[in-house]
């Protein structure tokens, strides 16, 4: 989980893949974390991707650093604990002018039964369950 927060972290930008009824939808997303053991991200519960992931909670992230990729498959399952929410926003302070502990709209979710792949151009992959 460790090797799949960092490189997440350090890509900077990944992509979030939802389903909304039978079409999927892809996005940018930039929040990762740790907390109690579990990977997490963040996102606004007014926002579609929030009711994406109510209605269907399998989702797939994947990044790129120009030489190696990652593929996520996980169901995301929403923390409302303050100290989750709290825990992403120490992470990123620069999301607190759009987002607050318990202000209704901010939303962590954590990654269950994740699978990452790691790939590259000419090695074999690397799966990580967690």
């Amino acid at each position: 989980m460790q090797k799949v927060h960092d490189f997440l972290k350090r890509t900077g930008t990944y992509y979030l893949a939802t389903v909304e009824g039978d079409q999927p939808r892809v996005r940018p997303f930039g929040t990762i974390n740790i907390y109690d053991g579990k990977l997490y991200i963040q996102t606004g519960k007014i926002k579609d991707v929030s009711k994406q992931i109510s209605a269907n909670p399998k989702a797939e992230i994947s990044a790129f650093d120009g030489e190696t990729w990652v593929r996520v498959e996980a169901t995301l399952v929403e923390d409302g604990r303050a100290e989750a929410q709290e825990s992403m926003l120490n992470a990123y302070p620069a999301i607190r002018g759009m987002y607050s502990v318990n202000d209704g709209n901010t939303v962590v979710y954590y990654l269950k039964n994740a699978t990452a792949t790691f790939y590259s151009f000419g090695g074999s992959p690397e799966v990580i369950k967690f």
